[in-house]
């Protein structure tokens, strides 16, 4: 069983930056690829972030790119997400997610995640 619970959501300016955290408890953290993902109102869950066990591996959306960083500190069983430049398209409800297969590479399909947070909404006005 694994449990995550994101914070750090909240309401931001465009061009205004938010550091989203997911803390993990049950399972050894460090074992498994995790991911973000992000909904936005009337929208289908689209994959955001990923970053390999070690973290020496991150990968994005085309959408994020260059301004999103996804990070984790094990240690502290820890998955961090950067966000800077925000634009009001990237209004959504944030979730972190856990991948249990041990891949290598990451999955950017929400499918290869089995744990999932409660999520945590990120607001940006214009």
């Amino acid at each position: 069983q694994v449990q995550l619970v994101e914070s750090g959501g909240g309401l931001v300016q465009a061009g205004g930056s938010l550091r989203l955290s997911c803390a993990a408890s049950g399972r050894t953290f460090s074992s498994y690829n995790m991911g973000w993902f992000r909904q936005a109102p009337g929208k289908e869950r689209k994959f955001v972030a990923a970053i390999s066990r070690s973290g020496g591996s991150t990968y994005y959306a085309d959408s994020v790119k260059g301004r999103f960083t996804i990070s984790r500190d094990n240690a502290k069983n820890t998955v961090y997400l950067q966000m800077n430049s925000l634009k009001p398209e990237d209004t959504a409800v944030y979730y972190c997610a856990l991948d249990l297969r041990r891949t290598v590479v990451p999955t950017s399909s929400e499918r290869g995640y089995e744990y999932w947070g409660q999520g945590t909404q990120v607001t940006v006005s214009s």
